[in-house]
């Protein structure tokens, strides 16, 4: 660095500090805010929740400036009405012709009170209609209707929004609310206002401030999320958990949700997809209040708006799979089944016969056990494979330990006798494996479907008070890995488990391997209650039937199965193999002897090698 640079950069720094110093500081107001305010605004403020403010009515010049040919309707009188039916109670208000507050009446929160999916302080909605003098925001605008508070009985409602803007000139907001359920069509309608507004696409933005309706704030959080399916079927979503995210989606979206752990605000387009769309989630960890801010920034098509087919479809609802998939294509997404391969499952399998259960029985937790005994009798038939395999293996261990005593710790030798062994009286090492392999699908299914029921949720069985969350049975300060509580479900599922690996390891045979096996069994129910301390009782409780049903059904299955009878039918295998009679091995089997008569060969071709070395130099 030469003189001159060095100059450049001194006087450059000294000029930085003088302005720090002698420019004077704005004295602290409303022109200037706190700056630690301002930061933490910042970060949990969503852009579009900052132009939704509360404002001053105006009077006709202000008007007139800031809504141009609207100005008739920029000032009114607020009214609200409430409509209701037997599932949803929503209140319309004329500021806006808008939703400004959905309970839903047969859910409570998780401390009894009611379920206010949607309220004016959590969930506010902006619709900026672009015209030639600039964008004009419907929600601010007072309409008039007709409509009257009451109950829909008979046939559907509809409540009709109108703002007059001139002689002939004024734009309609329709909600049509159905005699039962939670779906609300609604239609916008510019009318007479072609010359009015431009082409431009309408833009929609939605901020929700979701409110805690679970105990568990940490588990809500993970759950809360915006899904989207695209135009192109792309079933899309923010990342769950506690970080923040943001996405733009590449393609038009069809519908969004704002999805609670069981509930769902959704809107759906009838005709043509939302051209743009833009989504956020936001955590503040310090606000307990609130599980997260969601932003749906969204766009209308002008064209369907002004053709007369601005019509879509409010959810505010359950999560439930079985209402969803008639709202809208794959809707029912929003329901989360687990992954690809084990969706089906649930979706074809544990969710239907979850639901015929449901018609007779109306205790959760005897339906749990009716569903663990089901599956259980599917499943008779691996089980008791499973079972013959291992009294075969049974009935060889003393064969087996012979062979090790003869051999020696030589594991590729041990395998290769073994491999012969197995050969010599047709029995198939992994026949025991494939029916416990054929099981584990079935209970990482369940493993996905519980937490995500909503069938459980509020529903009691002996101390759990409800299903769908742990059942906090003993509470504690909080102690790493466990948390603040401790699941008596969870215990008993972990007591059982353990059981079933005592009761396994007496009549399973050892293998030989650098790993205990036997020993790892008891190890991992261990592991299993840590993980599965804050689960849904339901799902713990389902694991602790099963092992006890489990244990129970190899008891039964152990009376009909003979050792002796499984001896000689393996001895005569042995005689008929020795004659050339038997049947030659296929598949894995194969496959497994071939390689280890190469591994033999191998090892047989090192120790002649070796043995010649050692010749040469004697």
């Amino acid at each position: 660095m030469d003189r001159n640079q060095l100059i450049g950069i001194v006087l450059i720094m000294a000029m930085l500090v003088g302005y720090q110093l002698l420019v004077p500081k704005p004295a602290p107001g409303v022109d200037s805010p706190d700056p630690a305010q301002t930061a933490q605004q910042a970060k949990t403020t969503p852009p579009a929740a900052v132009t939704i403010k509360a404002e001053q009515p105006l009077d006709s010049a202000a008007a007139k400036a800031k809504f141009g040919d609207f100005a008739a309707v920029a000032s009114g009188e607020t009214r609200d009405i409430v409509v209701e039916n037997k599932d949803v109670s929503v209140t319309f208000s004329t500021l806006g012709g808008q939703v400004t507050e959905v309970v839903l009446k047969n859910y409570k929160t998780y401390d009894g009170k009611p379920l206010v999916l949607i309220d004016p302080k959590s969930s506010r909605t902006g619709l900026d209609l672009p015209t030639t003098g600039g964008k004009v925001d419907l929600r601010k605008l007072y309409y008039q209707t007709t409509a009257q508070s009451g109950t829909v009985a008979g046939q559907p409602q509809q409540i009709t929004f109108r703002a007059e803007i001139a002689p002939g000139e004024s734009v309609e907001q329709v909600y049509t609310m159905p005699v039962e359920g939670y779906v609300l069509d609604y239609a916008l309608k510019l009318n007479g206002l072609s010359s009015t507004v431009t082409n431009d696409n309408i833009r929609f933005y939605w901020v929700d401030e979701m409110r805690q309706y679970e105990n568990d704030l940490s588990n809500n959080r993970r759950a809360a999320t915006i899904n989207f399916l695209t135009a192109d079927e792309s079933f899309e979503n923010l990342k769950e958990g506690e970080a923040n995210d943001d996405i733009k989606a590449e393609k038009p979206v069809q519908w969004f949700t704002i999805k609670h752990k069981y509930f769902l605000s959704g809107f759906v387009a009838k005709n043509a997809p939302l051209p743009t769309a833009e989504f956020k989630t936001i955590v503040n960890p310090a606000d307990s209040s609130v599980v997260k801010t969601a932003t749906a920034d969204v766009t209308l098509s002008m064209a369907d708006v002004k053709a007369g087919k601005g019509q879509y479809k409010f959810y505010f609802g359950p999560n439930d799979f079985q209402r969803l998939g008639s709202v809208a294509p794959e809707f029912d997404r929003n329901v989360y089944l687990g992954y690809s391969v084990l969706k089906p499952i649930n979706k074809y399998f544990f969710v239907p016969v979850f639901n015929f259960l449901e018609k007779f029985i109306s205790n959760y937790g005897l339906l749990i056990i009716a569903l663990v005994v089901f599956v259980k009798l599917i499943l008779t038939p691996l089980t008791y494979k499973s079972y013959v395999s291992m009294a075969k293996m049974r009935v060889l261990q003393p064969e087996l330990n012979e062979m090790k005593e003869r051999v020696g710790d030589d594991m590729t030798k041990q395998q290769a006798e073994q491999m012969k062994l197995y050969q010599e009286v047709g029995v198939s090492p992994l026949s025991g494996c494939v029916p416990v392999v054929a099981t584990m699908p079935i209970l990482f299914a369940l493993f996905m479907l519980f937490p995500n029921l909503i069938e459980l949720r509020q529903k009691s069985f002996l101390w759990a008070s409800d299903l769908s969350t742990y059942d906090a049975f003993i509470k504690f300060p909080a102690i790493p890995f466990i948390g603040s509580h401790l699941s008596l479900f969870t215990v008993l599922m972990t007591a059982s488990s353990i059981a079933y690996a005592y009761y396994n390891n007496q009549t399973t045979p050892t293998q030989p391997g650098p790993v205990n096996m036997k020993a790892m069994s008891y190890v991992f129910p261990l592991m299993f209650m840590f993980v599965l301390n804050s689960y849904p009782a339901g799902l713990t409780f389902y694991y602790f039937v099963s092992n006890v049903v489990t244990i129970a059904q190899q008891q039964l299955i152990r009376r009909f199965v003979d050792e002796d009878k499984i001896k000689a039918v393996l001895d005569e295998n042995r005689r008929k193999n020795a004659a050339g009679e038997g049947k030659k091995p296929g598949g894995f089997q194969a496959l497994l002897q071939k390689q280890l008569a190469t591994a033999e060969e191998a090892r047989k071709k090192a120790d002649e090698a070796q043995r010649k070395a050692k010749s040469k130099k004697s």
